[in-house]
């Protein structure tokens, strides 16, 4: 079988594996430490690690760097590249750069506005949206060109190409529209904003499947263990585009020890995600929290990990 990237998210995905994948974010600082002991200790729990880029606009380690570290551990890693901070010259050139270093994931973005962030005057380029970003990708890979249409003349860079989706924002029509258009610039694999929401979730998956879209992309679903009742409230009235019903709060606020009822209720969700036709694997976003992924993957059942055939 000739592979888009020859990752090992790639195989495990086309050999029909339910695939895990976390979340961990590059520090504020230089040094690569916190990175190498999470990529340690999530190694043999997730198929691969994603590194955000500057989240929420804060200025962190770069998601390349990170990525290396990661691969040093003996993890495969997943970058994050926004359009936020970087016009279509530097994102090809970091493009090159991240695969010359042994990185083939890539999630596209937009990026969270400057203004979230601790440099709120910050200047944004947007020379090219996330959707131009991923049709990027794609050439460089499939077609062996640069946005401008110049030939690469050898080593052209191939990448699995990622999207993320978030099926719970309105207009919720509007949902798989644009991540059919996604799908359709090139996006091989999609991850979703943490779902809390399961109704509305499963009424998203129909629209994919009446669309066709499962069998396009693979769609990895995302989670988020809770650690508190405020959590969940802050999440519910602040987080744009997220939907936290108000059971999973009363839950929340009744527990004794909220730290394994938000335990429970994701690994709940996950076993739950498994029965929805067209989701192929998990997502694990443990925000400040990534030591308590493998107790999550162990009670859903999904230890020990698939190797790629």
């Amino acid at each position: 079988m000739s592979w888009k990237a020859g990752s090992k998210l790639e195989k495990l995905l086309s050999q029909g594996h339910f695939v895990v994948t976390g979340e961990v974010g590059p520090p504020k600082h230089a040094s690569p430490d916190g990175i190498l002991r999470h990529a340690e200790l999530l190694k043999d729990y997730v198929d691969a690690i994603n590194l955000t880029d500057n989240q929420t606009a804060i200025v962190r380690m770069s998601s390349i760097a990170a990525g290396v570290h990661v691969l040093r551990a003996g993890c495969e890693p997943i970058i994050q590249m926004t359009v936020r901070d970087r016009n279509r010259i530097a994102l090809q050139s970091d493009l090159l750069g991240a695969y010359s270093l042994g990185i083939r994931n890539v999630l596209c973005l937009s990026g969270d506005h400057q203004s979230f962030g601790n440099h709120p005057t910050a200047k944004n380029v947007h020379d090219v949206d996330s959707i131009q970003l991923i049709r990027i990708v794609k050439d460089l890979r499939d077609e062996k060109r640069f946005a401008c249409g110049e030939e690469i003349k050898e080593h052209e860079p191939r990448f699995f190409i990622g999207a993320a989706a978030n099926p719970f924002a309105d207009p919720f029509e509007f949902r798989v529209l644009r991540l059919e258009k996604k799908i359709n610039a090139g996006a091989d694999f999609i991850q979703t904003q943490c779902i809390f929401d399961m109704e509305r979730f499963e009424r998203f998956m129909a629209m994919v499947r009446e669309r066709g879209l499962h069998k396009k992309a693979y769609i990895l679903a995302g989670v988020t263990p809770l650690k508190s009742a405020r959590a969940a409230r802050y999440m519910q009235q602040s987080v744009a585009g997220m939907i936290v019903p108000e059971e999973i709060i009363n839950r929340m606020e009744k527990a004794k020890d909220p730290k394994a009822e938000g335990v429970a209720i994701c690994v709940e969700q996950i076993k739950h995600l498994r029965t929805i036709e067209g989701v192929a694997g998990v997502h694990i976003m443990a925000i400040m929290w990534e030591d308590i992924i493998p107790t999550i993957v162990k009670e859903a059942g999904l230890y020990p990990r698939p190797q790629a055939e």
